[in-house]
C-alpha cells in the first residue's frame, strides 16, 4: 500500500463499509453484489488483453466472446434476477460496452412491455434463449430525436395480412442501433404505420433481418456496420435499409395499439406508450451518469492523494495535490454530485418500476410526468457527468491523458449519452413543455400533484406575477431545508419567466411555433432549474434515511456543498428571483471553501465507499493500493510496439533515408 493512501484512510471520520451498505440498499445486498462480482473477477475465462492494445475487429470479437460466455455462465450459476444479471454483466464489461447490450437493454424490455399475451408466448422464448438476437432500430440517417420526422414506412396489406416495410429515402436508412451491424438477427423497427390510406404515426414492428441459422441477411435487407466512432469500439452500430420487406400482421407489437385483419386501426390509450423503452433507457442513463462520474472521481481523488507536485512554501516537501484548494474546488463538488446523482438514479429506478406497474394495471395517469422527468434528468445528469469526467481527467495532469488512467475510456464511452435516446437540448425542451403546461393549469386554478406541485404556489402569491419577485426572502445558507426551498422558488420563477416569454411572443402576433422557438433559451433554463431542484431535494430527503451519525454528518456536508456550489454557478437566477442578496452570495463562496476543508480528510474514504474493484475501474491511476508509478511502467511495457526492440518500419523506411557518405 502507498503510505499516502493508507494515511488518507486512517483519517476518515466514518466507517466506509456502512456507507457502502447504504449505497447498495443494505449489507445483504452488498454481500450479494460482491459475491456476483467475485464470480467474474475469479473466472479465468474473463482474463483478457487490455482492449486498448487491440484492433477494432479484435475488440468486437472479444466483446462477442465475452457476451456469449456471460450467457453461459449466467445459466450455469442460475442468476435470473434482472438486477443481479445487470451486476454480473457490468462487472464483465467494466468500462466498455458489450456486443449484446441492446438485446438486454431495449429488445427484451420492449417485448416484455409491448407484446400481447400471444406475442409473448411466441417471441419471449426465442429472445430469452438467444435464438432471436435483437436490437432496437429507431434513429435514421436524417432523423434522431425528432421522432415524428422518421421516414421508414410500414404499410398494411389486408390481402395478405402483412406489413410492407420500406426505407423510401436515403435519409430514412436506420442508422446507429447497437448490435445491428453484425450481431442481431432481429430488430424492433420503429416505422410510420399506414393502413386504409391513413398514417397513424410511429409504431413498433418485430422485423427479422438475418437468417436464424446461416446469419445471412434476408431478402430486401441491406445491413452493415457504420464504421469507427469516437468510442464504442466493441459495438457494431449499424445501418438498415428496408426494400419491400414483408412481415406478418402479428409482428406489430399490439399490446396497446392494434391493426385488425381488415386494416382497421385501434388507437392506444396514450401515444407516449410507444416510447416506453426510451423512457426506460433514459431512466437508466441517470444511474449510469452517477456511476461514470463516481468512477472518474475515484480515479482522480486517489491519484491526487498519492501525487506530489510543486510546493506551497519554498523549501517544504512537495505536498499531495489533494491539499491544493484549487484541486479540491475541482473535485469535491463533483464528488458531491456523484453522490447526489446516485440517489437520484435510485429514485428514478424505483419510480419507473412503480409507474410501469401502474401502466400494466391500466393506470396511465403518471405517464406524462415520468416522460418529462426522465427526459429532463437524463439531460441534466449526463451533461454534468460528461463535463465532470473531463474535469477529473484534466485534474490528473499529463497522466490523465494516458489510456492507462482509465479516464479517456470512461469519457468516450459515456459521452454519447448526451445525444442518444434524445439529444439533451431537445430533452430539456420536452420537460419544459410539461412544466409550462403544468404552470398554466396551476394559474387556471388546478391543484397540481407530483414533483411539479410546487408550481401551484404561483397562484397563492409565493411566486409573484412580476418577472422579479418583489418580496425579499431570507435563506439560511447553512440549512438544507431552506436551500431546497430556494431551489424550488428559483425553478418556479424561471418556469414563470419562460411561460411569460411565450405569452409576450404571442402578443406580438407570433405563431405558437415561433413563440416557442423564440423562448427556447428561457425554456431550457427553466427545465435545468427544475431538474436542479429535484436533485437537491432528493439528496436532502435521502439524509432522513441515514441513521448512522458519522455517515449522516459527512453526507450532510456533501449535500450542503452540492447545494451551495450550485448557487455559486447560478447566482444570477437566485439574485433575480430575490431569493438571495449580494452579501449572501459572497458568504456562500466563503462557506464553500470551509466545506472543502471539512471534506478533505474524508474524500478518499468517500470514493472507497463506491466499492469499485480495481478490475472494474480499469485504471492504473485509481488503483486501491495507490501504487501508481510501478504499474504505469508495467502497463507501458505491455504495449504491442514493445514486442520488438526494433520496429520493422526502421528497416523499411527510416534506414533508407540515410544519405551515403
Amino acid at each position: 500500500m502507498n503510505p499516502d493512501i493508507v494515511k488518507e484512510r486512517r483519517n476518515a471520520t466514518f466507517d466506509v463499509e456502512t456507507l457502502t451498505n447504504i449505497l447498495d440498499g443494505g449489507p445483504e445486498k452488498t454481500s450479494r453484489r460482491r459475491e456476483i462480482e467475485s464470480l467474474v473477477l475469479n473466472d479465468p475465462d474473463f482474463k483478457e488483453q487490455d482492449p486498448n492494445f487491440l484492433s477494432r475487429s479484435e475488440r468486437y470479437e472479444q466483446a462477442v466472446r465475452k457476451s456469449a460466455q456471460m450467457i453461459l455462465k449466467l445459466r450455469e450459476y442460475g442468476i435470473a434476477d434482472p438486477e443481479e444479471i445487470y451486476c454480473y454483466k457490468s462487472t464483465v464489461r467494466g468500462t466498455f460496452h458489450e456486443a449484446l447490450g441492446l438485446h438486454y437493454a431495449m429488445f427484451l424490455p420492449t417485448l416484455y412491455n409491448q407484446c400481447t399475451p400471444e406475442q409473448s408466448a411466441k417471441w419471449l422464448p426465442l429472445a430469452e434463449s438467444f435464438q432471436a438476437l435483437g436490437t432496437y432500430a429507431q434513429t435514421e440517417l436524417g432523423h434522431g430525436t425528432h421522432l415524428r420526422g422518421l421516414e421508414t414506412t410500414a404499410t398494411y396489406d389486408p390481402a395478405t395480412q402483412e406489413f410492407v416495410l420500406n426505407s423510401p429515402t436515403v435519409s430514412s436508412i436506420k442508422w446507429w442501433p447497437g448490435g445491428l451491424g453484425k450481431t442481431s438477427n432481429h430488430a424492433i423497427v420503429l416505422a410510420q404505420l399506414y393502413t386504409q390510406g391513413n398514417c397513424h404515426g410511429l409504431h413498433a414492428f418485430i422485423t427479422p433481418i438475418r437468417d436464424m441459422d446461416t446469419h445471412q441477411p434476408l431478402p430486401g435487407i441491406v445491413v452493415g456496420d457504420i464504421g469507427p466512432k469516437f468510442g464504442f469500439n466493441e459495438v457494431d452500430n449499424g445501418f438498415l435499409k428496408l426494400e419491400n420487406v414483408r412481415i406478418p400482421r402479428e409482428n406489430m407489437l399490439m399490446k396497446f395499439a392494434k391493426v385488425e385483419p381488415d386494416g382497421t386501426y385501434v388507437k392506444p390509450p396514450s401515444a407516449k406508450l410507444t416510447y416506453g423503452t426510451m423512457v426506460f433507457i433514459r431512466s437508466m442513463i441517470v444511474g449510469d451518469s452517477a456511476r461514470c462520474l463516481a468512477k472518474a472521481c475515484t480515479i482522480s481523488i486517489r491519484y491526487s492523494a498519492v501525487r506530489h507536485q510543486s510546493e506551497i512554501r519554498p523549501g517544504d516537501p512537495e505536498p499531495q495535490i489533494l491539499d491544493y484548494q484549487t484541486q479540491q474546488h475541482k473535485l469535491f463538488p463533483l464528488l458531491a454530485t456523484a453522490y447526489a446523482f446516485t440517489y437520484v438514479g435510485q429514485y428514478m429506478h424505483d419510480t419507473y418500476q412503480r409507474i410501469s406497474g401502474d401502466i400494466n394495471a391500466g393506470d396511465f395517469s403518471e405517464l406524462p410526468e415520468l416522460h418529462a422527468l426522465s427526459a429532463g434528468l437524463k439531460a441534466f445528469t449526463s451533461w454534468i457527468a460528461n463535463a465532470g469526467i473531463e474535469v477529473c481527467r484534466m485534474s490528473c495532469g499529463g497522466h490523465g491523458y494516458s489510456r492507462s488512467s482509465g479516464l479517456p475510456d470512461i469519457y468516450v464511452e459515456f459521452t454519447p449519452s448526451c445525444t442518444y435516446e434524445g439529444e439533451n437540448t431537445v430533452m430539456m425542451l420536452q420537460t419544459a413543455r410539461y412544466l409550462v403546461k403544468s404552470y398554466r393549469q396551476a394559474k387556471a386554478g388546478k391543484q397540481l400533484n407530483g414533483i411539479v406541485s410546487y408550481l401551484s404556489e404561483a397562484r397563492h402569491g409565493r411566486v409573484q406575477p412580476q418577472p422579479v419577485a418583489a418580496r425579499p426572502r431570507v435563506v439560511d445558507i447553512n440549512d438544507l431545508a431552506s436551500l431546497v426551498e430556494a431551489y424550488k422558488l428559483r425553478a418556479a420563477n424561471l418556469v414563470e419567466l419562460a411561460a411569460k416569454s411565450i405569452q409576450q411572443e404571442l402578443q406580438h402576433r407570433k405563431s405558437q411555433e415561433d413563440a416557442w422557438n423564440n423562448s427556447a433559451i428561457e425554456l431550457v433554463r427553466s427545465s435545468d432549474a427544475h431538474c436542479h431542484y429535484v436533485v437537491v431535494k432528493l439528496f436532502t430527503d435521502k439524509l432522513g434515511e441515514i441513521s448512522d451519525t458519522a455517515v449522516h454528518s459527512v453526507m450532510s456536508t456533501l449535500a450542503l456543498l452540492y447545494a451551495l456550489h450550485g448557487i455559486t454557478k447560478n447566482s444570477g437566477d437566485f439574485l433575480q428571483a430575490g431569493l438571495l442578496t449580494v452579501p449572501q452570495v459572497l458568504q456562500i463562496s466563503t462557506r464553500v471553501k470551509e466545506l472543502l476543508s471539512q471534506l478533505r480528510p474524508n474524500t478518499v474514504a468517500l470514493v472507497d465507499a463506491f466499492d469499485f474493484h480495481d478490475m472494474k475501474l480499469n485504471s492504473v491511476l485509481g488503483r486501491y493500493d495507490g501504487n501508481v508509478y510501478e504499474n504505469m511502467f508495467e502497463w507501458a511495457r505491455n504495449s504491442p510496439l514493445n514486442t520488438t526492440e526494433v520496429h520493422e518500419s526502421f528497416h523499411k523506411y527510416l534506414k533508407p533515408l540515410r544519405a551515403k557518405l
